[in-house]
């Protein structure tokens, strides 16, 4: 591998979007950024590119202030995918050993995980990634690793992802109008899972929760697999209006405030029933009075619905109080004080606030872990020796990695 590969992040949120190029050289542990551009959002509603143009624009003023900071051009990127229409199906594909000595190929691991994404789905529906989760070899289950063992009937278990095709040609599209190449795309909550979950926490099962602006996305790891994903249309940008509503207040003035002074709990231990009695007064042209406690229990009900949701989705696969490494928090959504608290006591596990690891001055700022994802998966792709499952632990890494024609100009 050569000594320096610069590999390029880019986060299309509903907030903001966010494009962060590092370094990448042998031997160090943690990447060297290069440039970070944070702009605001406009043309995503709920994770989705809506308005494509206005997209590739904030892209085009990116990668020009970026050219500046660092005095190249930017020409490729991994991008993340977000949004409620993204889903995740269970699959399995079979196929015979095609080699006369039954010594499975490359082709062979291939043509089964491409068996494995022949399913049935709407014309307007597509697959664009697939995560394999165990090989069976001639009804031998539980094998990670297949490439040279012998066999007859080849089997695959995967986890297929896919989403609604005009949403994913939309998010192309406004990547290759600002002359990006994509060179893979990663859904949000996975790109954050790679940068904040430790191997130990995916293999003893693990949930991670992706607090967005207009998303919030759900991730849950066992074994060292992904095991299911999904996105929840509802993020901070909802507490924000709820805030703005109940205090009667412009939108900007309630995500300041929300940020400020806001909290998850409303009540509960001494110190914080005595802040909640705290009456705030903002200065200004129209000055402000409200009660801390009628914020922070807006806040409260709205982050609440939220985990309830979470809850729904951890039912559904029978994981609800059931993952020994809890729920593992992040996202800026994820930054309000009282979250971890909060999170405990509605989804009845263990919960934690997870930081994006492995970039200097970037660990603390919970609205970085998607772009940093992007970048360790750019990391993994290149030290992947080859083109086929090598190690399922990685993660993102440990599947085929290939953009698919609907991401294609």
């Amino acid at each position: 591998m050569p000594k320096n590969h610069i590999i390029t992040g880019l986060d299309i949120g509903t907030g903001s979007i966010k494009i962060l190029v590092a370094n990448l050289e042998s031997g160090e542990e943690k990447l060297e950024v290069l440039s970070l551009v944070r702009e605001n959002s406009f043309g995503v509603r709920r994770g989705v590119v809506v308005n494509v143009e206005g997209v590739s624009n904030i892209l085009q003023n990116s990668l020009s202030r970026i050219k500046e900071d660092v005095g190249f051009k930017i020409n490729s990127v991994y991008v993340n995918v977000d949004g409620s229409h993204l889903f995740s199906l269970p699959s399995r594909g079979t196929i015979a050993v095609s080699r006369a000595d039954q010594k499975i190929s490359e082709e062979d691991i291939n043509r089964v995980l491409q068996a494995a994404q022949t399913i049935s789905l709407p014309s307007n529906k597509e697959i664009f990634d697939v995560f394999p989760r165990e090989f069976i070899i001639d009804g031998q289950k539980g094998i990670k690793e297949v490439l040279g063992l012998q066999g007859v009937r080849l089997e695959a278990e995967v986890l297929v992802l896919g989403g609604f095709a005009p949403y994913l040609k939309n998010l192309s599209r406004a990547v290759t109008d600002s002359e990006l190449q994509i060179l893979d795309i990663v859904p949000s909550p996975i790109a954050a899972a790679r940068a904040v979950l430790t191997p130990r926490q995916k293999e003893i099962g693990v949930a991670l929760l992706d607090i967005g602006a207009g998303t919030t996305g759900l991730a849950v790891f066992e074994e060292g697999d992904l095991v299911y994903f999904t996105v929840l249309p509802i993020g901070s940008i909802n507490i924000t209006h709820d805030v703005a509503i109940g205090l009667k207040l412009d939108t900007e003035v309630a995500e300041r405030i929300k940020i400020e002074y806001g909290s998850c709990l409303s009540g509960g231990e001494k110190k914080t029933r005595l802040r909640s009695k705290e009456k705030i007064e903002i200065e200004g042209e129209a000055p402000l009075v409200f009660s801390r406690k009628a914020l922070n229990e807006i806040i409260e009900i709205r982050t609440s619905e939220i985990f309830s949701e979470v809850q729904k989705e951890l039912k559904k696969i029978s994981r609800e109080k059931l993952l020994p490494a809890g729920i593992v928090l992040t996202g800026g959504g994820a930054k309000l004080p009282g979250i971890v608290e909060l999170a405990k006591r509605e989804l009845k596990l263990p919960c934690k606030i997870g930081k994006p690891q492995g970039f200097q001055d970037l660990e603390e700022d919970l609205s970085f872990s998607t772009v940093c994802g992007l970048v360790l998966a750019g990391v993994d792709l290149i030290e992947e020796s080859q083109p086929v499952i090598s190690e399922f632990g990685k993660g993102i890494s440990s599947k085929i990695k290939r953009v698919f024609k609907i991401f294609l100009p």
